[in-house]
């Protein structure tokens, strides 16, 4: 027997009996619960317990079946870890039960009553099924289990598209196929989106960020509406309970805990069809709450470590959900990089967007950091070195960090600053044409130092209206929350084109439909990296909704019937995608230089007015056009020109030439009804004159130099 084998066998071989189940001292890392010949290994972390016990309970029953106390000399360092051998690894669950000092003063909140859930879960249990009632009574609502690496990724590994070349799609997981209409086996899952990949290809897009799938409490927070009787839940999910753990609810398997499996094989199929995932995560708060919240697992664990607290032993509220998560405690730091090495290593996901990041960035007290220990960790981690890290530059403290956020070379930013300028500049407001200028060309201003790719360009998203309703809403309509239309925001710079919500005059409705097509050619056409809201490629409307976070219905899910009955704007969309994929140009990862780099006559861009060379940036302009030349493009393409009119009237515009032996054709003209509106280059139609257009009110035009 060589040294390998006699230490593996020691290594395995029980020392202690308790109940009937031996066990012996463990393995420190990693944490969680591993599976281990013959055994599972359990390793938690706490500096202030004085006890722990592990509970061992058979899937669903309510009471453990054995509960072994750690003996003193399992414990290393701050680490408790044990090996139970025998175990029926897929009935199982399990937790923890502390000890240790009850003093909120001093930052402990030890309970002994309580089973307290894995931070390094796999697997959660006990929210199976999505909307299923809770049983109240339960003693451990929330169960750690294991996961099984017995997955076949059939060699599939991250794609790695270069970050300016994606369109991304913002979706939510459950909204995106749970209405009817989706026509889907398992309406609301993981699996339902595969069958709707053919869709997500036919408008164009490569990568989906799916809104929360960490585990979390659907019941959490859970209501009747007052006046409708409605039951409101924690529908968006910014409320984690295991960083590790796929969604269950989410799964059409997951009440065979079987979401691991569904999850993989959603990525796989995604990738397969050259689509990437984005996972917007939330590491700034948890589903703990503040004081008066339930003990689920980390306050029960080693409440001083995980969260900020006040000198009086409160809780930092930076994320205006009740607490603040100590990202920046080295504990804290290494759980948040594990969990991300996990999702990247073990699901393959391309990247991850951070929900009010710049929480991050703050110390255990608050302060912000000038040089953030944890985003310097994740810019630098080599597990991580190939993912998409953006992060949602501002937090509910009052932090907004937009063109300013810690970057080292790697993170990209929601742009709020491109979102606002948008939509004001779309709704004719004066004042802001030199500002229009600056975020088409990926917001140099904000990112010279970073290149554009570092602007995720968005005009919107989850949170606010979508894209029909900026358009067809002055004002927030969020009655349906229960919170008598208090929630939400209030400043949305949207337009309701002269009549308030649904309408049924063809004029407002043709003006509707003309602005949300001028908002996406503007988004399609701008450097840096667009991202689009779920339904806003056939005007899905929320009725002037907000801030659907509590709406498991018509409201918040993707309307299907929209497929066809604007089927115009799907069109639209989908050829604005393969425009902006056609014309390299509009996808440089570096700034337009304003200089003729290549010989072509021309620099990259130039601006224009209605007269030709000469912009107009005047506090009372509502007009701007741009040249980009073609021949900048890797391949070089024909050149592009693009005027934009926001003036209520239709206004000539004079042109540049075409230039060598070239002629302009109209690839787009929102102006006009569809077919006319938007052309694949083959079938674009001449300009009948080359010298001057007129462009329709409230409009974009964009030509493309072709021969004659």
């Amino acid at each position: 027997m060589n040294r390998a084998d006699m230490e593996t066998r020691i290594d395995y071989y029980p020392t202690h009996e308790h109940d009937g189940y031996r066990f012996r001292r463990g393995h420190t890392l990693p944490f969680g619960a591993t599976i281990v010949p013959n055994g599972v290994n359990f390793s938690v972390f706490s500096s202030a317990a004085t006890s722990c016990s592990l509970a061992l309970f058979r899937r669903h029953e309510p009471e453990p079946f054995v509960e072994i106390d750690f003996p003193p000399e399992f414990r290393i360092g701050d680490v408790y870890s044990m090996i139970v051998f025998d175990l029926d690894y897929e009935e199982l669950e399990y937790g923890y039960r502390f000890g240790g000092p009850f003093n909120p003063d001093a930052g402990h909140r030890f309970d002994r009553t309580k089973i307290v859930m894995d931070p390094y879960a796999r697997v959660v249990g006990g929210r199976d099924v999505w909307r299923e009632q809770p049983d109240w009574t339960n003693l451990y609502p929330h169960r750690s289990r294991l996961a099984f690496d017995d997955f076949d990724w059939e060699g599939d590994r991250p794609i790695e598209t270069p970050i300016q070349d994606l369109v991304i799609y913002e979706m939510h997981v459950r909204g995106f196929t749970a209405q009817p209409l989706a026509r889907v086996s398992a309406p609301g899952s993981f699996a339902a989106i595969r069958e709707k990949i053919p869709y997500l290809k036919q408008i164009g897009v490569n990568c989906i960020e799916l809104l929360p799938i960490f585990e979390f409490d659907e019941w959490e927070n859970s209501r009747r509406h007052p006046d409708t009787g409605e039951l409101l839940l924690n529908y968006w999910g910014y409320s984690t309970l295991a960083f590790f753990a796929p969604k269950a609810g989410y799964a059409a398997t997951g009440r065979f805990g079987m979401q691991v499996d569904e999850v993989k094989t959603l990525v796989k199929e995604l990738h397969r069809n050259g689509i990437e995932v984005i996972l917007d995560v939330v590491f700034n708060h948890t589903a703990e709450g503040d004081h008066r919240g339930p003990t689920i697992s980390f306050r029960g664990i080693d409440n001083r470590t995980y969260y900020m607290l006040t000198p009086e032993g409160y809780y930092y509220n930076f994320s205006g959900c009740g607490n603040t998560l100590n990202c920046n405690h080295p504990v804290v730091r290494n759980m948040v990089l594990d969990c991300l090495r996990y999702w990247a290593a073990e699901y393959h996901v391309d990247g991850f967007r951070f929900d009010l990041a710049s929480i991050l960035g703050r110390d255990q007290n608050g302060a912000p950091l000038s040089n953030p220990p944890l985003l310097e960790s994740l810019a630098y981690d080599p597990v991580l070195s190939k993912c998409k890290l953006i992060a949602e530059a501002w937090d509910a403290g009052g932090m907004y960090q937009v063109g300013s956020f810690p970057a080292y070379g790697r993170w990209a930013e929601w742009n709020g600053k491109y979102r606002d300028t948008i939509r004001k500049f779309i709704k004719g407001d004066l004042g802001l044409v030199g500002e229009i200028a600056t975020r088409i060309q990926g917001s140099p201003d904000l990112y010279y130092y970073r290149g554009p790719t570092a602007s995720i360009n968005f005009i919107t998203c989850h949170d606010g209206f979508t894209l029909w309703d900026l358009v067809s809403y002055n004002g927030k309509h969020n009655e349906a929350n229960g919170e008598h239309n208090n929630d939400g925001s209030n400043d949305n710079e949207s337009w309701n084109g002269g009549w308030e919500g649904e309408s049924a005059d063809p004029a407002v409705n043709a003006l509707r439909m003309r602005q949300v097509k001028n908002a996406l050619a503007i988004l399609l056409l701008s450097r840096g990296v667009p991202m689009i809201l779920m339904g806003d490629e056939v005007g899905r409307t929320q009725y002037g909704n907000n801030n659907s976070y509590c709406l498991d219905n018509e409201i918040s899910w993707m309307d299907w019937g929209l497929e066809n009955r604007n089927a115009e704007l799907l069109r639209f969309t989908s050829l604005m995608v393969r425009f902006r994929r056609a014309h390299s140009t509009l996808r440089k990862n570096w700034f337009y230089e304003h200089r003729d780099r290549v010989g072509s006559g021309k620099p990259d861009i130039s601006f224009h007015g209605t007269e030709v060379w000469r912009p107009d940036f005047s506090a009372g302009s509502r007009t701007l056009a741009f040249l980009l030349c073609g021949k900048h493009g890797d391949p070089p393409h024909g050149d592009i020109y693009v005027a934009m009119n926001t003036y209520w009237d239709g206004l000539p515009f004079r042109l540049p030439d075409a230039g060598g032996g070239s002629v302009w054709k109209v690839a787009v003209n929102t102006s006009m009804p569809s077919p006319q509106d938007i052309y694949e280059l083959p079938d674009a139609p001449r300009l009948e004159n080359q010298d001057e257009m007129i462009v329709g009110g409230r409009s974009v035009v964009v030509l493309v130099s072709d021969r004659a």
